[in-house]
């Protein structure tokens, strides 16, 4: 394994009734005004408002509402939202909902603290945070990017057109709350988007180097069994409280830094992903399942050991009476077949781009990552766009 250095400072708070039981102590040393941030009002229709607010109201906080975050959370939304915090002085932001309200909410705590040019100096570069980023804690009700356990946001700067991601530890949630139950609600297409995105990220640590025998690579192989195994049935039976509160826990482990220990990492697939996702506004975890089998049959044979191993190991594929070639190109295939049976769209068209989408433009736009089994090109990337169509 590869020398590392590991840090994760987020308190979990997991199951059924956890937010309840200690949402109003857990917010008692962040002043008097908290801003509650989410989505749309699917936190309201589900009951999941009500609890919150009034576990809030308990603790004697004044609210501070800041609502409408969208699913590719933008640059302006985070400037409304600091200046909101500034205003109201603001002692703690309690994100409620998915990957998007918490990314938008890591954003607001470094803008709502800094003076500067917030685009530019922390998420256009990778900036160094010398200062206390306004507190953030968060309660999970969509499962998938790993957010609640980890200091990173994805912001979309519709301006420049450029989607892009940042880890600062100190931005980490001081707390999450898990329930599982919070999940029930949630459509089983956001069900399967969600949940394709975790095993995005397990891929994307898991198909890089170091090869040789290490505790990252194993627990990865555990984590993707246990995603594809949970959502076939979470899919069948919304309210399994097993199955939702184990995709709950897999999101988590994906993100929190423990199974990215020691490995090169490959992100280039998420990269894709992220400027298509700047140029159309497609949903994440779709536009992962579209991109990943492709962009795997670009890749596996510089990788062939691993697809192998993944092929056997993950989707129990027969490595009797074929080639390694064979072994690993049928672990593609069976990524692509799950995708299809969870319902997840399969070419570029089902996520609405068009004739009239510059897909060049998209290409050309992509960071070239550095820990892929092979080093992409613009030109490449491009093909592999053209080949998802």
């Amino acid at each position: 394994m590869n020398d590392f250095i590991f840090e994760n400072s987020t308190k979990i708070f997991f199951g059924k009734g956890c937010v309840k039981e200690h949402l109003a102590c857990l917010t008692k040393d962040y002043g008097d005004t908290v801003m509650l941030a989410y989505g749309g009002g699917s936190i309201k229709r589900s009951g999941v408002y009500d609890v919150v607010t009034a576990a809030l109201k308990q603790a004697g906080k004044h609210i501070v509402e800041f609502s409408g975050i969208m699913a590719n959370p933008t640059y302006a939304k985070v400037l409304e939202g600091a200046k909101l915090a500034k205003e109201n002085h603001v002692g703690l932001i309690l994100g409620v909902g998915g990957g998007s309200v918490m990314d938008c909410c890591k954003a607001v705590s470094i803008a709502a603290r800094y003076d500067g040019d917030v685009w530019t100096d922390f998420w256009e570069n990778r900036g160094t945070i010398d200062f206390e980023p306004l507190p953030v804690g968060v309660i999970v009700t969509l499962s998938g990017t790993g957010s609640e356990c980890n200091g990173e946001g994805v912001i979309t700067n519709e301006e420049l057109k450029v989607k892009t991601g940042r880890d600062y530890p100190k931005c980490n949630p001081r707390f999450s709350m898990l329930d599982p139950t919070y999940t029930y609600s949630v459509p089983k297409y956001q069900l399967a988007s969600s949940s394709f995105d975790i095993l995005s990220h397990i891929m994307e640590i898991y198909f890089s180097g170091p090869d040789e025998d290490n505790v990252s690579d194993d627990i990865s192989e555990a984590l993707m069994r246990n995603v594809i195994r949970n959502l076939r049935v979470a899919i069948q039976n919304p309210e399994d409280y097993t199955a939702r509160g184990n995709l709950m826990w897999d999101s988590a482990m994906a993100e929190n830094r423990i199974i990215k220990l020691g490995k090169r990492l490959d992100f280039q697939c998420h990269q894709m992903e992220h400027q298509l996702g700047a140029y159309t506004n497609c949903t994440h975890g779709a536009g992962l399942a579209v991109l990943h089998p492709v962009y795997y049959r670009h890749i596996y044979k510089e990788g062939l050991a691993k697809f192998k191993r993944f092929a056997v190991d993950v989707w129990g594929i027969s490595a009797e009476g074929k080639t390694d070639e064979e072994i690993a190109l049928a672990g593609i295939d069976a990524l692509a077949d799950f995708i299809v049976e969870i319902g997840m769209p399969v070419t570029l068209r089902e996520l609405g781009v068009d004739e009239s989408t510059d897909l060049k433009a998209i290409a050309d736009s992509c960071t070239i990552v550095t820990g892929s089994y092979k080093k992409l090109t613009h030109e490449e990337i491009l093909d592999i766009f053209k080949e998802c169509f």
